[in-house]
């Protein structure tokens, strides 16, 4: 309801003999009821805009207008919903209907600003099966965002349905509860004896594929999956010879593919595919390591812009589809974590003036929340997301949720900053702002050092945040707290994407890598070993019994949990871009090996070129590879505690 993009097409190579224009319009978003919300929340009727720009050879032009004068015809597309699906009609000729009607809008037509979502990878199915429940389920072998090609042999008037789901059941059935309201139902008529079937509005997320009518034999040939995203360029890389890890890695990959399709939605799935914030802030950092996803960004934050409150606030949903969610610490941080994370990965300073007043806007909202000046007091919000140290079944961990927005107050006021000076702003007001919501928290939630809430998460943001006065402390608790509860994490979307970071700042490197190659529930390998293909919502989505954590929230493609990735490339492969050194024109590269992988070998493309660090164990020594881009400098640091300062080029190291 603010803008609307449009796309630009070059069709001359489309030009034989006498043409026509057809534009073929869906419901889509705009028309579809999305989220929570029954009816869709943008218009009721379908509108479409057009233009023809055409230059012939003598150089006169002309232009084809969408007016009064375009005629409405019926497709052969009778019905589609984003969530739903499709009935698609081969055998339905077209059949006029009317003239188009004239009407004005008043939203702003935009051009295109992120990224085309195109057909990308084409996956063919690894088996077909018949269920215990004798149904004929397609298995592609991994969960994907896209849809299914059928080639079906037949006759005019033969119907073609299936399901979608993301897992099969511990008997071995279809399984799509989870979807929860969503049919997912991909339904067709024939028009000839052969028809090529694919949906044209809608698309699904997907590992099998559950067919109810055909009209021959259910062949793997058949069947052929489309994944679809935005046309995002991969960049990141990394291998190891720990397989476990090296399969969480490609789960993050795919989770971040199958989620990024024109919005970060959360999940591809459900009822739902919506773009939470919370999942965004998390995520952004290995987002840009894995892909370049500036514009990507770039598009989103605009609409983030468009619907932020006059107070500063910002919806937990952008675009805001789902209704009244609260406004949440740590959601609507995206709002200054995602322009920074964007800048220190790309050093384009174009998203930090784009989004400045937007960032600066949600701090004042923090600010000027409640009573207190300098803490974040009051209000909803979403806590520790699905934290495991509540009650069985809570959605939400047990720290205090006041010091969990406190934290992020001071961390996003501290990013602000940052951000206001790299482009030049006078930053001596919120450097203060910074200082005193230190002061306040320290007084606040914390005793001896310690914070009151004891929690992994309370802990985990005091460290990563730097609001601790007494580190030391807090990083011995949390080490505590991970052996009480046998070694294993309690922390939910709030503590998990900072965890390992605040263990390895504080020097517990084998800890982290504790936490990171644990294969107990809960652990990222856990759902690895359960056969994970995408990062799960839940840690453990599929219980060890094999039976499922709920229907009504448990998606298993939920990239949120991947952030975890961002350490593994810091810590692991050792890379870090230096304090002003944005858009890794300055970087330190410390690896921290561990023995248990053997080796690893880690790279980015970044815009000033190659960046790889690579080691391996021997018997008595490890032995490092590192390149460096042209024009970059790098401070190397090894295990050894021997620095090297050097610019681009391939360096060879080794310590014992």
């Amino acid at each position: 309801n603010h803008h609307v993009q449009y796309q630009e097409y070059d069709v001359t190579d489309m030009i034989q003999g006498d043409c026509e224009i057809e534009v073929a319009c869906g419901k889509g978003w705009a028309l579809s009821a999305i989220g929570d919300i029954a009816t869709s929340v943008y218009t009721d009727h379908i509108s479409c805009i057009y233009s023809l720009d055409i230059e012939y050879q003598d150089g006169e032009t002309c232009c084809v207008i969408s007016d009064k004068n375009t005629k409405v015809y019926s497709s052969q597309v009778l019905y589609s919903e984003i969530y739903h699906g499709e009935i698609i009609d081969k055998s339905r000729q077209k059949q006029f209907l009317c003239m188009a009607q004239e009407e004005d809008i008043a939203v702003k037509i935009v051009p295109q600003l992120g990224e085309t979502v195109c057909e990308m990878e084409r996956v063919r199915p690894v088996r077909v099966i018949t269920t215990p429940a004798g149904e004929k389920v397609v298995d592609f072998g991994q969960n994907m965002t896209g849809y299914v090609v059928c080639k079906v042999h037949g006759k005019k008037g033969d119907v073609v349905k299936f399901r979608h789901g993301e897992v099969l059941d511990k008997d071995g059935n279809f399984y799509n509860a989870n979807l929860r309201s969503a049919k997912a139902t991909a339904h067709y008529i024939m028009g000839s004896d052969y028809e090529e079937l694919k949906p044209v509005f809608t698309f699904y997320g997907f590992r099998y594929i559950c067919v109810d009518e055909f009209p021959s034999d259910v062949r793997a040939e058949c069947f052929e999956a489309v994944e679809v995203h935005s046309n995002i360029k991969r960049t990141g890389n990394f291998v190891c010879g720990h397989e476990g890890l090296n399969k969480l890695y490609s789960n993050i990959i795919w989770g971040q593919k199958d989620n990024f399709l024109d919005i970060p939605t959360d999940c591809p799935q459900r009822d739902e595919r919506a773009g939470w914030t919370g999942d965004a802030a998390a995520f952004v950092r290995t987002a840009a390591i894995n892909f370049d996803v500036e514009r990507f960004f770039e598009k989103w934050l605009y609409d983030m812009r468009s619907l932020q409150a006059p107070s500063g606030a910002i919806p937990a949903v952008i675009p805001n589809c789902m209704g009244n969610q609260p406004v949440s610490a740590a959601w609507g941080d995206a709002a200054v974590i995602c322009p920074w994370e964007i800048y220190r990965a790309y050093g384009n300073k174009k998203i930090l003036l784009d989004n400045f007043e937007c960032m600066k806007n949600w701090v004042e909202y923090m600010h000027n929340f409640g009573d207190e000046e300098y803490l974040w007091i009051g209000g909803e919000h979403f806590g520790d997301w699905l934290g495991l140290d509540a009650y069985e079944g809570s959605y939400v961990g047990s720290t205090d949720k006041d010091l969990i927005a406190s934290c992020f107050f001071a961390y996003s006021t501290g990013l602000l900053v940052k951000a206001g000076k790299a482009i030049g702003k006078d930053m001596h007001e919120y450097e203060y702002m910074y200082k005193r919501i230190k002061q306040e928290i320290n007084k606040r939630f914390m005793k001896d050092g310690l914070p009151i809430s004891r929690t992994q998460t309370a802990c985990v943001l005091l460290l990563r945040f730097g609001l601790a006065e007494e580190p030391s402390k807090v990083s011995k608790l949390l080490c505590s707290l991970i052996r009480e509860n046998g070694g294993h994490l309690t922390t939910g979307f709030v503590g998990t994407p900072h965890l390992l970071h605040a263990l390895s700042d504080t020097s517990c490197v084998k800890e982290a890598y504790d936490l990171l190659l644990r294969e107990e529930y809960p652990s990222w390998l856990y759902s690895v070993n359960k056969g994970a293909t995408t990062i799960w919502e839940h840690w453990d989505g599929i219980k060890e019994d094999g039976s499922f954590w709920s229907e009504d929230m448990n998606s298993f493609n939920h990239y949120a949990y991947g952030a975890v990735f961002d350490w593994i490339f810091e810590n692991v492969g050792g890379i870090k871009i230096k304090e002003g050194g944005e858009g890794y024109s300055k970087i330190i590269v410390a690896p921290k090996p561990d023995i248990r992988l053997i080796f690893s070998d880690t790279s980015i493309n970044t815009r000033k070129g190659m960046l790889r660090s690579a080691w391996r164990f021997f018997d008595d020594y490890i032995r490092y590879e590192i390149s460096i881009p042209p024009e970059t400098k790098a401070q190397i640091i090894l295990v050894d505690g021997k620095t090297y300062h050097v610019c681009g080029g391939d360096y060879v190291f080794y310590t014992t």
